[in-house]
């Protein structure tokens, strides 16, 4: 089992992390009937596109020796209306600690062949930015 997620009322949940105990809040977003209080599910995949994007550059870079410490990544989910679905998600990542050009290209590649990545649904804009400092 890799977690467990209660139902606590008001459209709100509570997941637990198995292994680590860690826990995420849900809410249902204010557009949704919710009050928007926590991230909705589908704020928490559109997220987890961008951790995982940067976790695997994260790897490749301590393979390469890179430090990518303090670099962020902006996200944008839009929802399309009919169904109601993620219809794009934005990143923008703002990226610190690579000036060479090749290392560059080496990292933006190996973050494309995140699992997050090859795991949404095709019909999903994904649209990626990479800015580095």
């Amino acid at each position: 089992m890799t977690s467990k997620v209660t139902y606590l009322g008001d459209l709100r949940t509570k997941s637990i992390h198995v292994q680590s105990g860690s826990e995420i809040i849900s809410d249902a977003p204010l557009d949704n009937n919710g009050k928007g209080e926590a991230f909705s599910p589908t704020d928490t995949v559109a997220n987890a596109l961008a951790s995982c994007m940067m976790t695997i550059m994260g790897i490749k870079a301590r393979d390469m020796n890179v430090n990518l410490n303090d670099s962020t990544a902006e996200v944008t989910k839009i929802m399309n209306a009919e169904p109601r679905r993620i219809g794009a998600i934005e990143i923008v990542f703002e990226m610190k600690g690579v000036s060479d050009e090749k290392n560059r290209t080496i990292l933006e590649r190996a973050a494309m062949t995140c699992p997050v990545f090859l795991s949404l649904n095709t019909d999903i804009e994904k649209k990626i930015i990479f800015n580095w400092k």
